[in-house]
């Protein structure tokens, strides 16, 4: 069997959720498991988390019934909303909550015949310029909403667009146009995701919504004390499956990337792009073989790359290689391969994925 394998720590998952509710004070916790737990896998996550948690966020309705479907009854907020005004008898159904976040979706609320009130994370756009009523849209949205009669619940919502930059003074511009636009507004607020959880404490948030910080990656460039406590989830992992000893002047790999500037000895490693590792990771990208960090060599092929075991002499055939983890972060090597942890984690595919934890 292929020796190619994500390990999922769902202890960490939880360590990680314990210190965004930590961080947040009287707030209530989202977990954010979109895109399958951001490549972590969904169901298991949730089922990690529901004993604790006060709720997940998924992007959309498939997401959401895959989840329900595996006996997870917590509350779920599509953070897209819907796509189609017939995705409402669902969203009653099934006890979603729902994001609006543009006109069309409240007219289909006020339209629509629903069996019960629905729960609505009003969204405005408070710079981000991506989804969100527009802040003269947002109050006479709110009204609307209320008049209805179809709507049990509004809370507030705003995304950042730049929280993970500590000394950029957008967030606080966001939150300056969030405040004048529910001015009067008696509602529960969403404003915080992983970064602002993290690094912006005074930012007012009833609820949060940790992303990415759940799955133990720093959401930030530099050290952030915060974020310094975060344990990385999964282990990304494999193991040497060939050895060749190399002279100087010797190309390795695609392309002649790479070519031994002195006698070598190289590590095949069954791990490639189509598993998810990002192809375009230099010469030099970190890994971990034996214990000892080295170094990533020549061109990622689609289902092979080649280390360096020259200076690993305990290193063989069979040894296993941490590609990222506890070890070998994701963000170090998501800076080598001008990359974000967010996108290696949700390339993953074809590796299986072991769980430990529960």
């Amino acid at each position: 069997m292929r020796p190619a394998r994500a390990l999922i720590d769902l202890q960490a998952l939880r360590h990680n959720y314990q210190l965004a509710r930590e961080a947040s004070p009287g707030a209530r916790a989202l977990a954010v498991i979109k895109a399958d737990a951001y490549g972590h896998g969904a169901v298991r996550c949730a089922q990690a988390l529901e004993a604790e948690a006060d709720g997940f966020a998924v992007a959309c309705i498939e997401e959401a019934l895959e989840l329900r479907a595996a006996g997870i009854r917590a509350p779920i907020l599509l953070l897209e909303g819907f796509f189609e005004a017939d995705e409402l008898d669902l969203i009653v159904e099934h006890d979603f909550w729902c994001v609006v976040h543009s006109l069309w979706q409240l007219e289909a609320i006020e339209q629509a015949t629903v069996a019960k009130p629905l729960t609505v994370w009003l969204k405005l756009d408070s710079g981000m310029h991506r989804v969100g009523l527009h802040p003269k849209d947002y109050q006479p949205a709110y009204q609307r909403l209320l008049a209805s009669g179809k709507v049990a619940k509004i809370v507030l919502m705003s995304h950042f667009a730049r929280a993970d930059e500590l000394s950029c003074s957008r967030s606080d511009e966001q939150v300056a146009v969030f405040e004048a636009a529910r001015q009067g507004l008696s509602a529960e607020i969403s404003l915080r995701n992983s970064p602002a959880v993290l690094g912006w404490p005074n930012i007012p948030s009833d609820w949060v919504r940790p992303g990415i910080m759940l799955y133990g990656s720093t959401p930030f460039e530099e050290p952030h004390p915060l974020a310094a406590r975060l344990q990385p989830v999964m282990t990304l992992e494999s193991k040497v499956i060939c050895v060749r000893e190399l002279p100087a002047g010797e190309p390795v790999g695609y392309g002649a990337k790479f070519v031994t500037p002195r006698p070598m000895r190289i590590g095949v490693v069954a791990m490639g792009y189509a598993d998810g590792y990002p192809r375009h990771a230099p010469t030099g990208a970190p890994v971990l073989v034996a214990g000892q960090r080295t170094q990533l060599l020549g061109r990622v092929s689609m289902d092979m790359l080649c280390i360096d075991l020259t200076d690993v002499p305990e290193a063989g055939l069979g040894s296993t290689v941490e590609l990222w983890g506890k070890n070998i972060l994701a963000s170090e090597l998501a800076a080598a391969a001008d990359t974000i942890p967010y996108q290696l984690f949700c390339n993953l595919r074809r590796v299986p994925r072991v769980y430990s934890g529960d």
